[in-house]
């Protein structure tokens, strides 16, 4: 793609055929980003991203003016989509599925930074895997996320289970359990993330939070175990968030989760060279689907009334 100033290209992905638009467009004013830059990024990490968006349904946040202008939500696909965008009608919106390299890139040209989607496929009957989103009041308070991570960990490698870590992209971390498909309810996966926020709050009640009113949770973190529901969403590993930094939620080996982790060592343009170097810490998380104990660990809870 190129940082090129031409405002129009015709690019041909997959036998189709898109017109990329505006492409000197600054969208990130503060890293000199412009739009080419943006749909670069989005190519060069598709590979890494589609996997998480393929089959399910998309709610993106887009910035027709960069992070200069007001941003806004679409579930809805818009009647001016091409003809290769899949849909999937649920609850009366007709979302967009993003399962290939031209509908990631046609999402791109339209400025959609951020990629929400659920904790289930189009065909699961279930969650696909569990995600713990540790929220702390602010980004100066992140060694907050750090510290949660860190115990979690010790509990899921106590119980086996088979866990993955990325940044939120913004303020916080968000932990990741796969699970195999079709195998297990949302009342099962709240019964296990609701022992573990009040695991961490009994641990550390100074720290950590399950109050869902902001107002009352002064500066501790948010252990948001409700997030994890059906019809709610997280934002897609290496999606781009809408802040003036062009942030990632980005990946990370468990190793990296230590006292000097901080959100600012992702921006979009480091990402590029980190997966060259260091290739993907969830490279294998479909693999581990059908590994995951899950099971056991339910079976315990709910014999000891959890």
């Amino acid at each position: 793609m190129g940082s090129s100033s031409n405002e129009r290209a015709d690019v041909k992905i997959n036998g189709k055929t898109l017109a990329i638009t505006s492409q000197s467009k600054l969208l990130w004013p503060d890293k000199a980003l412009t739009k080419a830059d943006y749909l670069t990024y989005l190519m060069k990490t598709s590979n890494r991203m589609l996997p998480f968006l393929r089959n399910r349904t998309l709610t993106v946040i887009r910035y027709p003016h960069g992070m200069l202008g007001e941003s806004f939500y679409q579930k809805n696909c818009p009647d001016y989509s091409p003809d290769f965008i899949e849909t999937h009608r649920s609850e009366g919106i007709d979302y967009i599925v993003c399962s290939n390299q031209e509908t990631l890139l046609w999402l791109g040209n339209q400025l959609a930074f951020e990629f929400h989607i659920p904790f289930q496929t189009t065909s699961s009957k279930g969650p696909s895997e569990i995600v713990i989103d540790l929220d702390p009041p602010s980004r100066n308070n992140f060694n907050l996320a750090v510290h949660a991570a860190q115990i979690l960990k010790e509990i899921f490698d106590r119980l086996k289970l088979i866990s993955y870590v990325k940044t939120s992209g913004n303020k916080g971390l968000q932990l990741y359990l796969p699970l195999p498909e079709n195998e297990f309810s949302y009342e099962d996966t709240r019964r296990f993330t609701k022992f573990l926020a009040d695991f961490l709050v009994n641990k550390e009640p100074t720290w950590f939070t399950t109050e869902r009113m902001k107002k009352n949770r002064g500066n501790k973190l948010y252990v948001d175990y409700l997030q994890h529901a059906e019809g709610k969403t997280i934002v897609a590993p290496y999606s781009v968030r809408g802040n003036k930094e062009a942030l990632v939620a980005t990946p990370l080996s468990w190793k990296e989760v230590k006292e000097d982790l901080c959100p600012e060592m992702f921006p979009l343009e480091v990402i590029e060279e980190r997966l060259e170097k260091e290739g993907c810490p969830f490279d294998d998380f479909f693999k581990m689907k059908i590994k995951q104990p899950f099971e056991p660990v339910l079976n315990w809870l709910m014999e000891k009334g959890i």
